[in-house]
């Protein structure tokens, strides 16, 4: 059973996951965008909309704590600048997981994550 489980290993070490989870929210923020698994897709959720949370506060503090999670001065400053003003009447659910097909190679279920 799976319960008081927080998250998802995707099978990958501690490091490797907080790594590919940064790297997957930056290419999310981004090209509002990404292809990926269905899995992957849902723990991307909560990353990316945590972050989009934080710029909607938009104190110094969140801007730095943003930054220390992705590490990307592009992007805080997009999340700061466009998104967060984009969201702001909106109160969470600011990302669209869609099923699409499965991939060749190992018949695992693909999914498109976008910013709504």
């Amino acid at each position: 059973m799976n319960h008081n489980k927080s998250y998802r290993k995707l099978g990958r070490r501690p490091a490797q996951r907080k790594a590919m989870m940064k790297s997957m929210t930056i290419s999310l923020i981004q090209n509002e965008r990404i292809e990926t698994t269905v899995t992957r897709a849902k723990e991307l959720r909560k990353f990316a909309e945590k972050m989009i949370t934080l710029g909607k506060k938009g104190s110094i503090h969140n801007r730095r704590t943003a930054f220390a999670f992705l590490r990307h001065e592009e992007t805080v400053a997009k999340i700061f600048k466009e998104l967060a003003p984009k969201y702001a009447e909106r109160n969470g659910g600011y990302t669209r997981i869609i099923k699409t097909d499965v991939r060749r190679g190992d018949s695992s279920e693909m999914a498109i994550i976008e910013l709504v």
